[in-house]
């Protein structure tokens, strides 16, 4: 069975990877639509120059495909995913899935009524081959049992080229809900937990006053009956690193411990996915590059047979509303 898919909103650069990724898998793509032209439009066309653009969202949901991927402003994803689910499609959604509470119970009383699968596409996990070998080797026990990790998110801030949205609180969701999501879902995944307390959860705008709607650095400390953890994201990569931010998780395990390097190792090694893995007989760096990206195949599994390896669904909420609570959490203490 060949899936079929559609692109929903083209407003954040990882529309790109969701849709080549997916191709890969031999899904074929019926079109996209986006409202007006986003910064990435120009470059979702250079990438795939022979996609239908359709004139609007409702010309996309009357296709019949089977997946709908959606990285629209991150506060129109939920009703969009709604909507596509209504129409008998699974979704493929860009970190943060959605932007309040209210939302995702929204999006998890659709996913009870059609059944559908809501996955999100948290790219720090899902589009980066050192978490695959990552994986493997916490699988086989390499570093015993996972007990904390430490996710570490630092982006540029690339001031010129974001949309106003992006300065606007309620429509980018907020720094934890939108970027810590990620390290959230790292937690839960590497520590086996099902949920976790948040147990400090704090935002700031340090170094960007002329946009009081934007937060620039914020931190989160998790726990759960498996483990801890403890994660630091920002806006302050500075012009000088050679990409986008120097994101790095570290996992502390009973019998030794991984860190993934993933988009640059500064002093070190060029290139991306950088692995260091330490324990009782083992002391080395793992070029993980060439690991693979097996969520994609999973999820094009997942929509044929009904399963759920890609991620858990009930994985996903818990991912999405740890983020939110922690947001509302940070923001409380502001006020």
């Amino acid at each position: 069975m060949t899936l079929s898919f559609i692109a929903l909103g083209l407003d954040h650069r990882h529309i790109y990877g969701m849709t080549e990724n997916m191709l890969k898998t031999g899904a074929r793509c019926l079109g996209y639509w986006t409202e007006g032209t986003p910064e990435t439009l120009s470059g979702f066309e250079t990438r795939f120059p022979d996609l239908n653009r359709f004139s609007s969202p409702e010309q996309a949901l009357e296709t019949g495909a089977d997946l709908a991927l959606i990285s629209a402003i991150p506060s129109d994803r939920a009703s969009l995913a709604v909507r596509a689910m209504r129409k008998r499609m699974d979704v493929m959604t860009d970190k943060p899935g959605c932007t309040t509470l209210s939302q995702l119970g929204e999006i998890k009383a659709c996913v009870a009524e059609t059944g559908r699968i809501w996955s999100v596409n948290f790219s720090e996990r899902f589009e980066v081959p050192a978490v695959t070998v990552a994986d493997d080797l916490v699988a086989a026990g390499a570093i015993g049992r996972v007990v904390h990790t430490t996710g570490l998110g630092p982006h540029r801030l690339n001031r010129d080229t974001r949309p106003d949205w992006f300065f606007q609180r309620d429509r980018y969701g907020g720094i934890l809900t939108d970027i810590a999501s990620h390290q959230i879902d790292q937690f839960l995944h590497f520590t086996g937990s099902d949920t976790a307390e948040i147990s400090h959860a704090f935002t700031n705008n340090y170094a960007n006053s002329q946009d009081p709607g934007l937060e620039d650095f914020g931190e989160i400390s998790l726990r759960s009956e498996k483990g801890t953890g403890y994660i630091r994201v920002d806006w302050y990569t500075p012009d000088a690193l050679p990409t986008w931010g120097d994101g790095r998780l570290t996992l502390l395990g009973t019998d030794g411990y991984i860190e993934l390097r993933k988009y640059v190792d500064v002093g070190g090694a060029p290139g991306t996915d950088h692995l260091i893995l330490v324990n009782g007989s083992r002391c080395e760096k793992i070029d993980a590059r060439d690991a693979g990206l097996p969520y994609f195949r999973r999820l094009a599994d997942d929509i044929r047979n009904r399963t759920e390896t890609a991620m858990r669904q009930e994985h996903c909420f818990t991912a999405m509303e740890l983020a939110l609570k922690a947001q509302e959490m940070a923001e409380g203490k502001r006020r």
